[in-house]
């Protein structure tokens, strides 16, 4: 599974026109002084990694851990109550978890540097000029997952599925860009699919148990923020109907999912990081500094062993490709 084209690391420093307002401070300089403000959207283990890994790279590079102020929204709701806090809070830089913190934080400031990590694609949300050249006060890491080589995963671990329910929340952005790459592929693959969107954890036991009904082989779900904080709630349901789950990482593997070929959320939290000191060292602003993605080798292959039994299929770890993970 080498040819994962989004797990490429983007290279190279491609100038536009920045203003002083995005340029950091002199104080920021000193690193031991300087305040970062964490916004979260929720917790899940994808974006709990995706903290960790930067708070790694910024108490590595000098920041004390009191000025990390890291808050976590719960949900959308929230967001700009905690956004706007974060702004007026004297912090140096901003580290926005997820498309609507970041869209929140974006919307309190065009000054403060800000760092997104765990969102798709920044070109759609409309906050950057380019993935290339951000051009604003506005950058970070995508986690625009091998949706593709998660496709061949399925077909080689379920070569009898034939019908896939693309499963994704309607109202998350990032959710949308991935579900209209997953009918392609699910299209070119072959692959009879239906959409199948959930607005609200209320929806998700409804949604499953029309997906069983519908009598769908396999379900498919992108990185998608609320079903990965819900997963355990569709297994609830799709593993005694037999019908398992391919999903977008690691940690909804361990929620529920029986398969996953996807990136590493604490990797890119620390390549979020490492923009992060760049930015507040005066090495590079926001403008200048292009979306990354990380490296082909860390993206990962996850079996849950446990899921496979309840629906039936194998559990000998040699029945799978030699490179995968097991969760037992």
């Amino acid at each position: 599974m080498k040819k994962i084209c989004a797990c490429m690391l983007a290279l190279g420093i491609m100038l536009s026109g920045c203003g002083s307002d995005t340029s950091p401070s002199e104080k920021t300089k000193d690193l031991s002084e300087a305040k970062v403000g964490v916004i979260q959207l929720m917790q899940h283990d994808a974006l709990d990694a995706s903290y960790e890994g930067f708070e790694e790279v910024l108490l590595e590079a000098g920041i004390k851990k009191e000025n990390i102020d890291y808050q976590v929204a719960g949900d959308q709701a929230n967001c700009q109550t905690v956004a706007d806090k974060l702004v007026n809070g004297n912090n140096d830089l901003i580290y926005a978890i997820a498309t609507p913190a970041l869209q929140s934080v974006a919307s309190a400031t065009n000054e403060l540097p800000i760092i997104g990590c765990a969102i798709t694609d920044y070109e759609s949300t409309k906050l950057v000029k380019s993935n290339d050249a951000p051009g604003g006060n506005v950058t970070g890491a995508s986690d625009l997952t091998p949706i593709e080589e998660q496709f061949h995963l399925m077909k080689q671990l379920l070569p009898d599925a034939k019908k896939v329910a693309i499963m994704y929340c309607g109202s998350e952005d990032n959710s949308i860009f991935q579900g209209n790459i997953a009918e392609q592929v699910a299209k070119d693959n072959g692959y009879e699919y239906k959409v199948y969107k959930v607005s609200d954890s209320n929806d998700i036991q409804v949604v499953t148990e029309k997906i069983v009904s519908d009598k769908m082989d396999v379900i498919y779900i992108p990185t998608d923020n609320l079903l990965a904080t819900y997963m355990s709630s569709v297994e609830a349901v799709a593993s005694p109907a037999k019908i398992p789950c391919i999903v977008g990482e690691e940690g909804m593997c361990k929620s529920g999912g029986f398969a996953t070929y996807g990136i590493n959320y604490k990797n890119l939290g620390k390549l979020a990081g490492q923009q992060a000191v760049a930015i507040l060292k005066g090495e590079k602003t926001a403008a200048d500094t292009p979306i990354a993605q990380l490296k082909a080798e860390d993206c990962t292959m996850v079996i849950n062993l446990k899921v496979a039994k309840k629906c039936g299929l194998s559990t000998n770890k040699a029945d799978y490709p030699k490179e995968a993970n097991f969760i037992e």
